[in-house]
């Protein structure tokens, strides 16, 4: 029988150094020691996964919004990619409409500002600072159809923009917590408000997260946080792929590269991390990922297939009969094997993460276990993986720009 949740690391010995990995090994492992003593007590972005973590709202004061049939998320990076996460994962028994503004586009808000049947929708806005600029103007833009009854804001509780809005026009404000960082927020009330109202159980996201700091996971995790680590420091790896075999998985994938970019990209160190898509992409970029220059390193995603479409045998021929009576799954995950013995054959480095099990719990359990290895790593790294210097500098210029 399958594990929910496998995590399986294929790196070449040749690619690692005996020495600095056992002792990193040994380092990761005091690490989520260290992390699993000071859960409860410090108020962190690790804070999330503890116990005792209370979220900022309560659901039955979210229940009068259940009535919404379509809901708009408003934010950018960290405020919603976790969200588009979640709703990708869940989108087969998700019933509602969903739309995610997560950028400057003016077709979708030309299109939701004529859109007269907005009235039973929901807008959720979602931003930290409460300053964002894009995701003020995408308010700005908008105005006309938000109102008290219809729009929660979700943001720090300061002087900050979102917050002279929910003044004005008097809505639902939910306190996004100071200590938890954008993009390891997925667990706190910015992703969770959000997954409640999409019909989700968010009490089973908290079921698994503390897995990984006990037994064969948190041996797991000590060694992948020790031998990725080593694809950061070693100059022989520049990029990390995440090739996505699953529909359910590819916006988790987009989460996962503003967690590594945002998080390990920093004094001159960092692997560029890519969302490529299976097998779509073997068509496009096959030949360069196993041909080209061995500077990458793959995460390759799968999953259980949700539904048992099986193709007809009217159009096969004796040149295809290996296609006879297949279903869609086995010639997925056949693509997916044939590219992973390839992998191996030919010594490039990947990580297999593969689901079994489409729920609540098994998200959560994915997310706990990418904060807390991308934080561990940028500790051996020696960077923090806690801020944006550089993106912050390019903030206070575009407001010079915009002056």
């Amino acid at each position: 029988m399958k594990k929910n949740l496998t995590i399986k690391n294929n790196i070449p010995a040749s690619l690692l150094e005996r020495k600095r990995i056992r002792k990193n090994n040994s380092l990761a492992s005091v690490n989520i020691n260290k992390i699993f003593v000071n859960l409860d007590k410090r108020r962190d972005s690790f804070h999330s996964l503890s116990k005792k973590f209370q979220f900022n709202f309560k659901k039955k004061s979210l229940n009068k919004y259940k009535r919404f049939k379509k809901i708009i998320i408003l934010g950018m990076g960290g405020s919603i990619l976790g969200v588009e996460a979640i709703h990708c994962f869940f989108k087969h028994k998700i019933k509602k409409d969903f739309i995610f503004l997560d950028n400057l586009d003016e077709i979708k808000i030309r299109d939701l500002v004529y859109e007269k049947k907005l009235k039973n929708s929901l807008f959720i806005i979602v931003s930290k600072s409460g300053n964002t600029i894009e995701t003020l103007t995408n308010i700005n833009l908008l105005k006309k159809k938000l109102d008290s009854s219809n729009t929660i804001l979700v943001t720090e509780n300061n002087n900050n923009s979102l917050n002279t809005l929910s003044k004005k026009i008097k809505t639902k404000i939910i306190d996004h917590k100071k200590y938890i960082g954008g993009r390891y927020s997925v667990l706190s009330e910015a992703g969770m408000v959000p997954a409640y109202l999409m019909g989700l159980k968010i009490d089973k996201f908290r079921k698994n997260l503390l897995e990984y700091f006990k037994g064969k996971k948190k041996k797991l995790l000590a060694d992948s946080v020790a031998k990725i680590s080593e694809m950061y420091l070693s100059k022989k790896i520049t990029s990390i792929i995440f090739l996505s075999y699953s529909p359910q998985l590819s916006e988790f994938a987009y989460w996962c590269q503003q967690l590594l970019a945002e998080s390990l990209g920093k004094k001159g160190k960092g692997l560029l991390p890519i969302v490529s898509i299976g097998p779509k992409d073997h068509h496009s970029l096959l030949q360069l990922y196993l041909d080209g220059p061995k500077d990458k390193m793959f995460y390759v995603l799968s999953s259980k297939n949700i539904y048992n479409h099986r193709i007809g045998n009217s159009y096969i021929d004796k040149k295809t009969k290996f296609l006879k009576n297949k279903n869609l799954n086995k010639i997925i995950s056949s693509q997916k094997e044939a590219f992973v013995e390839t992998l191996r054959k030919k010594n490039i480095p990947f990580r297999e993460i593969y689901i079994n099990n489409f729920s609540e719990e098994i998200l959560g359990e994915l997310f706990s276990y990418f904060m807390l290895e991308t934080a561990m790593i940028g500790k051996l790294i020696e960077v923090n993986p806690f801020n944006q210097p550089s993106v912050e500098s390019v903030k206070i210029l575009t407001k010079k720009y915009l002056g």
